[in-house]
């Protein structure tokens, strides 16, 4: 039996794991439930799930959900706070960490997981495109698991050597010649940039395969996922930027590809359903149901592939800059993107415009060696305040 924390439980990630979850009650359970601000529907999910402890980060939260408990009657015990989500990640309620807490919240409790020997399914890239070397760095000491639950990624541990996927033996030496992370394009692929000047939260937000919440769809639309996801790849699998490559799959069948240097190209495919690569993570290296249709090739009839259009989506370009830069450049783009992403959410920055402020910190603060977590925070901050700073500059 697998004791499992599910940090982000009431997110789609979340959903999707706990789904997983309660398909095999003889095999996992969800002792750990951890939510941003989502009172009632963790209360919710605790009456469900009966977790050992529920976390809500938000402390002027707890006593709500302790209420909400209590009055369903439920032994599970209620905490709040970011000491408290770190300490869940490390404590002996599990040996299981699914670290879906979006942006770089979530970067102290994925590297409490890692230092603890957890194992560790990583649905939170930013922690790794802010902290690659320090995560790494964790699982080392700690000893456990990393398992990617991106599906891109997944593909890609999947369709790799097994001492690749696991970072035992380098790329080269495993006979693997590229990584290749497919894109849906999101909603304005074909579209240049004139016709993306008016474009809306709403348009930005509406993926045609995939639900998602708003700060990661509006990154799909905008290609900055698939930056994200190239600097994830470089530290997941020990991979050069020279290395990896993204092609538009509109389909979104094809999770990714790994060519080798025979010229034989491994890819995984799948419907678009992120339990998929959760039970994967979940059950690994057994395979397990995980509620998702078969895949009929034959309704599928086609499957198009296409390059990325770099001039329209310049973040995708901006994320291989950062990584190629390396050091806290990543951190910077990080953190330049969601200070962007949610002034564009708020109808204060045109979606063109998200490019602009990134590219604008990431000239303006210098990158350096990553040492700790206390600089990568002060890296965060800095680039927070740099690209309100740049917002106002360009657009006031």
């Amino acid at each position: 039996m697998r004791n499992i924390a599910v940090l982000g439980a009431t997110g789609s990630i979340g959903t999707s794991a706990l789904d997983v979850i309660a398909r095999h009650p003889q095999r996992f359970r969800a002792s750990v439930l951890a939510a941003h601000r989502s009172s009632e529907a963790l209360a919710v999910l605790c009456e469900r799930f009966v977790p050992d402890l529920a976390v809500i980060a938000d402390p002027t939260l707890e006593a709500d959900l302790r209420a909400r408990v209590q009055r369903a009657g439920l032994p599970t015990r209620v905490a709040s706070g970011a000491e408290a989500l770190t300490g869940a990640a490390a404590s002996s309620l599990c040996d299981t960490v699914v670290a879906a807490i979006v942006g770089a919240a979530g970067l102290e409790s994925t590297l409490a997981a890692a230092r603890a020997g957890k194992r560790l399914l990583l649905a939170n890239k930013e922690a790794i495109v802010m902290a690659g070397p320090l995560l790494l760095a964790a699982l080392r000491e700690g000893g456990g698991e990393l398992l990617p639950v991106d599906s891109e990624h997944n593909a890609l541990f999947q369709a790799l050597p097994a001492a690749a996927a696991t970072r035992r033996a380098g790329l080269a030496e495993t006979g693997v010649r590229k990584l290749i992370l497919t894109a849906s394009g999101g909603p304005f692929r074909g579209r240049t940039r004139g016709e993306l000047a008016a474009i809306t939260p709403e348009q930005a937000v509406a993926h045609p395969n995939w639900r998602m919440g708003r700060k990661i769809s509006v990154d799909s639309a905008s290609l900055m996922n698939k930056g994200l996801e190239v600097i994830e790849a470089h530290f997941l699998f020990d991979a050069a930027p020279d290395r990896i490559e993204v092609v538009v799959h509109p389909q979104s069948i094809v999770h990714s590809l790994v060519e080798y240097a025979d010229g034989s190209v491994l890819a995984q495919l799948g419907h678009p359903d992120m339990r998929t690569a959760l039970a994967y993570g979940l059950a690994w290296p057994e395979r397990i149901e995980a509620g998702v249709r078969p895949l009929d090739l034959v309704a599928l009839a086609r499957l198009d592939f296409q390059p990325p259009d770099l001039d329209t989506f310049r973040c995708l370009g901006l994320a291989y800059a950062a990584l190629r830069c390396g050091g806290t450049a990543p951190a910077v783009l990080n953190a330049a993107n969601e200070v962007a992403v949610a002034a564009f959410l708020d109808g204060q920055l045109p979606f063109l415009a998200i490019s602009e402020v990134i590219e604008a910190c990431l000239e303006k603060i210098p990158p350096e060696p990553v040492a700790n977590l206390a600089q990568l925070i002060q890296t965060d901050l800095t680039a927070r305040a740099t690209a309100q700073r740049m917002m106002r500059r360009l657009h006031c």
